[in-house]
């Protein structure tokens, strides 16, 4: 079962409902699609959504690494060897995560239809069904608030809202929210790197009674040391985002005393599957919890990512 060729094309799309973070406003995206076709026919596809901001991956980058002679890694070669693929991917380009992302989601792909079982079956199934958040992007508390109430009426009962901007306008929206949606929603928070440390454990002394499940990266991902002045009960309640992008970042931050208490994993920041699923293990191995996120991207890798979870 040897592939055969690959192919890469880019597709615009705008956002249903636009949203504000701690450092920009997204309206819309662009994907890099990647086709990856076998000797038999049969062929996967993947996708990639670079992001500069958090990675360093410009989609110009991006580009680049999928048109660079890629016939002399994979072309010719089994797929079913498909780690051993992703490993001389990464080796070959180390800073563009979202295209070996897309690459390694490619093979995952195809493999699966190889033997004709779902990636998720292929990987070993753990879960039938996962809970998943909405997005509530950073807004006035009034708009906020409508717009939670509009979210769990379409039978969403887990509220991500999206803070790092002003921090008082910030503790003011999710005091409105929980007030209105009460205590039976979820609500987490993300602060995008938008917070000093002091500041963040003024917010974190302020939301104290608002039931508020975790708080997702509050300072840059550069300052992981910083995290470790927060006392060890508001660090088991921080997710790490931008301060985890691969296996070594999860070995690292693993190492005691731990700086976040769960992780976000992102197959664009990990570059696919194979090293998001080695995260993962890090992770369980440690006692840190997981949530696999995602970067503005298609169905193809959110679906890619639902998979590994």
């Amino acid at each position: 079962m040897r592939i055969k060729s690959l192919k890469t094309w880019t597709e615009g799309y705008k956002l249903t409902v636009p949203y504000t973070i701690a450092f920009a406003t997204i309206d819309a995206v662009e994907i890099i699609f990647v086709r990856i076709e076998a000797d038999n026919g049969l062929f996967g596809i993947g996708s990639a959504s670079p992001s500069e901001d958090v990675t360093g991956e410009t989609y110009d980058d991006c580009r680049r690494a999928l048109a660079d002679n890629l016939e002399d890694l994979i072309i010719g070669k089994d797929v079913r060897h498909l780690v051993s693929h992703s490993r001389e991917i990464a080796k070959k380009f180390p800073k563009a995560p979202a295209a070996q992302a897309a690459i390694d989601i490619a093979l995952y792909d195809l493999l699966g239809k190889v033997y004709q079982i779902p990636v998720v079956d292929l990987l070993g199934r753990c879960h039938h069904s996962m809970p998943t958040s909405v997005t509530v992007g950073i807004m006035p508390a009034a708009e906020a608030v409508e717009s939670a109430v509009e979210y769990i009426a379409k039978g969403f009962r887990i509220l991500k809202i999206k803070t790092g901007k002003v921090l008082e306008e910030d503790i003011e929206v999710l005091q409105k929210v929980r007030e209105q949606v009460g205590p039976d929603i979820k609500i987490r928070t993300d602060a995008n790197q938008g917070y000093s440390l002091e500041q963040t454990i003024k917010f974190m002394d302020a939301i104290r009674s608002l039931d508020i499940e975790l708080v997702e990266q509050p300072l840059k991902g550069n300052k992981v040391a910083d995290m470790q002045h927060l006392p060890e009960k508001m660090r088991k309640y921080c997710m790490a985002d931008e301060s985890l992008h691969s296996p070594q970042d999860a070995l690292r931050l693993a190492a005691l005393p731990q700086a976040f208490g769960s992780y976000n994993i992102k197959l664009m920041k990990a570059g696919g599957i194979s090293p998001a699923i080695q995260i993962a293990q890090i992770a369980l191995l440690a006692g840190i919890d997981l949530m696999w996120g995602c970067m503005d991207e298609s169905i193809v890798s959110i679906t890619a990512a639902l998979h590994a979870a």
